[in-house]
């Protein structure tokens, strides 16, 4: 993942995935922390990531419970690990998720480039048991179920991810997110009348939203 532009916020599984997005933080007497993220989130965009890095630590130590600084100190480590293939940087920023969740138990974002971490490193066991327990601590929302369907999907099991974007919806029928990615998996497995029924009833939800999720 990388830094998002809004708080809160189906790409693939995949480093593409992970350098997608920072997070720019909009509230708090994190207002310092909030401007800092966002110019953080403007040079990344650019190449810039070690002047990124100052701005996500400035908006830290302006802020020091901001989990989306955390979060995109975490993103932009992580690139910079892959990078430059360095074991250290990939290790801090797996703290640095890790951290970021403490802060803010439900943050999306760094729950997904914390798995995407797992994956990459091995441990693709570490990330189904991270999002089963944010789902079982999570029972009404839709956000954990979607990105356990994203793993069962990058896994190769699609009835998996299917059974669990079914549960997200039946959780929160308000999810058009959740309506999104459902439908995008029965178009790939060819019900194409279920998919724009899916379709339709996520662009009814929300009809400003990218077709991606």
């Amino acid at each position: 993942m990388a830094p998002r532009k809004s708080h809160r916020s189906f790409l693939r599984l995949t480093i593409l995935s992970l350098m997608s997005g920072l997070v720019m933080s909009s509230m708090g007497c994190q207002w310092v922390a909030s401007r800092q993220n966002v110019r953080g989130t403007k040079l990344y965009e650019q190449g810039q990531y070690t002047p990124a890095l100052q701005q996500f630590q400035k908006a830290l130590r302006s802020d020091p419970q901001n989990a989306d600084a955390f979060y995109n100190l975490a993103a932009t480590t992580h690139r910079l690990g892959i990078q430059r293939g360095q074991a250290d940087l990939i290790d801090q920023s797996e703290a640095l998720y890790n951290q970021c969740l403490d802060f803010a138990p439900d943050h999306v974002e760094c729950h997904r480039g914390l798995a995407v971490l797992l994956v990459d490193t091995g441990r693709p066991d570490r990330a189904f048991a991270l999002m089963k327990n944010w789902a079982g601590q999570n029972q009404l929302s839709a956000e954990p179920r979607i990105e356990l369907a994203r793993l069962y999907e990058e896994a190769g099991d699609p009835e998996q991810a299917q059974k669990y974007l079914e549960d997200a919806v039946q959780k929160d029928a308000g999810s058009a997110r959740a309506w999104l990615a459902l439908g995008r998996l029965r178009e790939q497995s060819g019900d194409l009348a279920q998919a724009l029924q899916n379709y339709q009833r996520s662009l009814a939800i929300n009809n400003s939203q990218p077709l991606a999720i």
